[in-house]
Order: structure tokens, then sequence, then C-alpha cells
């Protein structure tokens, strides 16, 4: 969800502004997936990088993650909505976590739809997270290291549970990953639109997802 900034600096407005815009559409996007019948849909809201950002900023983003919960939990949980969350989000003020802790809970029989939430998440920290995993495994011969494969790492990491990536989006015109799902995105598609995130709504998701359905998925056979 790439773009809040720039869509607050073209208006003349802080960058709160932008982000508060990007949860609006975060919302839309939530609703516009299930009219669509996308099985899960991941947002990634907090990166383990921004910590880099000024603290000012990160304080916004915070509150706006308590309004966000506050404000949608009801309406997730009525819906059916099973609220997953990847990263170390135990960084984060122990209220916050409180939150998040609360949302996971209530929603964890829900089966309509799942939402996965990153935050303070870093793909190759999760990566390095399994494969120490696996060597501890390996050392304390839990695992053999000719069971090391593919799927051995898969059930170490964050998503693990959840069905293949099909499609990642990245708004705002930047075509990067920036250390998003790197694992999982090996056979996905990827789409990359111009579009700033706080722009990007419901039809945008539409026109995503009909530009998905018309590509030809080889998972590298002919």
């Amino acid at each position: 969800m790439d773009g809040n900034g720039r869509w607050a600096k073209q208006r003349g407005l802080p960058r709160v502004a932008g982000h508060r815009k990007g949860i609006e559409a975060a919302r839309e996007i939530v609703r516009a997936a299930g009219e669509l019948g996308i099985e899960v849909l991941t947002l990634y809201a907090f990166s383990s990088e921004n910590w880099s950002r000024p603290a000012d900023e990160i304080a916004d983003l915070m509150n706006l993650l308590r309004r966000f919960i506050r404000k949608e939990l009801d309406a997730l949980a009525r819906e059916g909505i099973r609220i997953r969350v990847i990263g170390d989000y135990r960084a984060f003020d122990a209220d916050v976590v409180e939150l998040i802790d609360n949302a996971v809970e209530r929603t964890k029989n829900n089966g309509l739809a799942t939402l996965v939430v990153a935050l303070n998440y870093g793909s190759q920290f999760e990566i390095a997270s399994a494969a120490r995993t696996i060597a501890e495994d390996v050392a304390a011969g839990r695992l053999t290291a000719d069971a090391v494969d593919g799927a051995a790492i898969e059930e170490r990491l964050e998503t693990h549970g959840l069905p293949p990536l099909d499609l990642l989006i990245r708004t705002s015109g930047e075509k990067r990953l920036s250390n998003f799902l790197l694992w999982q995105a090996a056979y996905a598609e990827l789409l990359f639109t111009d579009t700033l995130w706080p722009d990007f709504g419901g039809e945008a998701l539409a026109e995503a997802v009909a530009e998905f359905g018309r590509r030809e998925r080889r998972f590298g056979g002919l």
C-alpha cells in the first residue's frame, strides 16, 4: 500500500492526511475483496524498515492502527472475516499489542475470508527465522538434513496454512517487492500500478483481478 505520502504532498497536506486517506482505501479494498470472492487479502501495513521514519510519523501510524481496529473490528467480526497478523507486532506499544491480540482472538473462528495484516514485517527476516528453526531442529535430531525441502521451509513461515499467493499488487509506480512475501511470491503474478494507494479503490481492485484472469500461469512449464 504505497503512495500515501506522495498523495498528501500533491495536495499540500501533511503526510498523516495521506495515511488517513490510505486507511479509508484499505477499508474500501477489504469490502471490495469480499464482493469479488477473494479468499485471503494481505495488506502490508508497516514494514520492519518503517522504523527509520520520523518518530512523529510512526506515532501517527500507530494512532491510525488503533483507530482502525477499534472502528472496524465489530464489522469485520460480524461479516465473518478472520484477522491474522504476520510480523513482530509485539515490538509495538503494549496497548496496540493488546488490541491486535484481541482482534485475532475474537475472529479466529471466522471462516468467510481472511484478512492478513503485515505489521513490523520483513520477508528476509521471516525466511532467516525459518532457516534458523530448521537448523535447530536438525541439531536436536527432530529433523534430518535430507528432509529439508521447500515444504519444510513453508511450514515455518508466518504464512503457513494460508493458500499460495496468486497476485501481488504494488501501487504508486514503484516496481520492486520491498522485502514483502519474497518466498511466497515465487510464482505469483505481479502487478505494478502508477495509482497512489489512497486512490486505489474497489474498481481498481476489480480491474487487477480481471488482469490476473487474463494471464496464463505455467509455473515453469510449457
